[in-house]
C-alpha cells in the first residue's frame, strides 16, 4: 500500500512535522510512503476556462490545460492508495495553497458523476476517456488541521468539501486549536501518529473502514456548519446540501431532514448525477442565450467600458 502525505504548512514547520509523524507510523506498519509540499510547487489558480468540461462532454481525458506542476501532483495523488493531509488554519479556514488545489482537484474534472458520464461517452466515440484511477471508489483520506488560536470553526467544512467531489472516504478529521507548538505536546503528537495507523488499518480492511472524526451535527456528512434561511429553524448543510431543521434534543443540537432528501445529497452518487443534470440543463440555456445579438452587444459594452490597471515597469 502507498500512503501520500501532503503538508500545506511552512517548510519544516509544525504541519510538516506532524505529517511526517503520521507517515512514520504508516511506514512502520509496512506502508510505502511519499511526502509532498504544495508550497514548493508551481500551482496556479483555476481560471474558469472550462476546457476540462469541454473535454468531458467529448469523452476525452479532462486534463487541465494550465501549464504548471498540477499534472505531476495529480498523478502522485492518483497513484496513492491513501492520503493524509495536514494544513495550517488561516482566519478560521483553509490556507490559499489548499484552496488552489481544491479548485483544481475538486471541480468537474475530478467529479465522479462527470467522470462516469465521460467514460460512457468515450466508449461510444472511441476517445481516450478519463484516467480510471480517478474513478476508484472510497479512496481513504484523513485531514489534520492545526491552528494557532481558537479561530478554527470553518476549516473542517473546507476539508469535507475537498473530499466530496472525488468521493474520497474521510477516515480521520482532527482540528487542533491553540497548537502552534504542537510538536512539544505529546498527546497531540500521539493523535497525529494514530492518523497514520488508522490509515493503514483502513487500507488493510476497506470494508470495515469508517469515519473516525468529529461526529458533527449533520448525520449524513458530520458537518457543523449550516446556512440559515429566514425561517426560525430551517437550515441547509453547507457540505452535503440537505435542507432540514435544527432542533434542540435533550440539550444538544440535532439536524433533521426528510429521508427522501438523501438521494439529492451532494456527497452521494445519485446527488452528483442530479447536479450533473441540473448543470447540463443550465449550460444548454446559456449556450442559446450567447447566440443572441443582445447578449453579444451587452458583453461588448462591458468589455470596452474600462480596461484593468496594471503595474508599470
Amino acid at each position: 500500500m502507498k500512503i501520500l502525505g501532503i503538508s500545506f504548512g511552512g517548510k519544516n514547520g509544525s504541519n510538516d512535522a506532524m505529517c511526517k509523524e503520521a507517515l512514520k507510523a504508516a511506514q512502520e506498519m509496512g506502508a510505502e510512503i511519499e511526502f509532498i509540499r504544495p508550497l514548493e510547487l508551481d500551482l496556479k489558480p483555476c481560471n474558469g476556462c472550462v476546457a476540462c468540461v469541454k473535454k468531458l462532454v467529448q469523452g476525452r481525458n479532462p486534463q487541465c490545460i494550465i501549464q504548471d506542476d498540477f499534472p505531476w501532483l495529480d498523478d502522485r495523488i492518483a497513484s496513492a492508495d491513501g492520503i493524509v493531509i495536514f494544513m495550517p488554519i488561516f482566519e478560521k479556514g483553509a490556507p490559499a495553497s489548499f484552496k488552489i488545489l481544491q479548485d483544481r482537484l475538486a471541480g468537474p474534472s475530478h467529479d465522479k458523476a462527470f467522470l462516469k458520464a465521460c467514460k460512457q461517452i468515450s466508449e461510444k466515440t472511441g476517445n481516450e476517456g478519463p484516467d480510471v484511477r480517478q474513478m476508484r471508489d472510497d479512496i481513504p483520506v484523513s485531514f489534520v488541521m492545526i491552528g494557532g488560536s481558537d479561530w478554527v470553526t470553518r476549516v473542517a467544512t473546507d476539508a469535507k468539501l475537498f473530499a466530496m467531489t472525488p468521493e474520497w472516504k474521510i477516515i480521520d478529521e482532527i482540528v487542533f486549536p491553540w497548537s502552534k507548538a504542537i510538536v512539544a505536546e505529546d498527546e497531540k503528537v500521539a493523535q497525529c501518529r494514530q492518523v497514520g495507523v488508522n490509515m493503514v488499518k483502513a487500507l488493510q480492511d476497506p470494508a470495515s473502514a469508517t469515519y473516525l472524526g468529529d461526529p458533527g451535527v449533520c448525520p449524513n456528512c458530520h458537518s457543523r456548519n449550516f446556512y440559515l434561511n429566514n425561517s426560525i429553524t430551517e437550515a441547509v448543510c453547507e457540505v452535503c446540501g440537505l435542507i432540514g431543521e435544527l432542533k434542540s434534543v435533550e440539550g444538544k443540537v440535532s439536524f433533521e431532514f426528510p429521508a427522501e432528501q438523501i438521494k439529492h445529497a451532494h456527497n452521494t452518487v445519485s446527488g452528483k448525477f442530479h447536479h450533473l443534470d441540473d448543470v447540463k440543463g443550465n449550460e444548454m440555456k446559456i449556450a442559446e442565450l450567447r447566440k443572441t445579438e443582445s447578449f453579444s452587444r451587452r458583453m461588448a459594452e462591458y468589455r470596452d467600458f474600462i480596461q484593468p490597471s496594471m503595474p508599470t515597469a
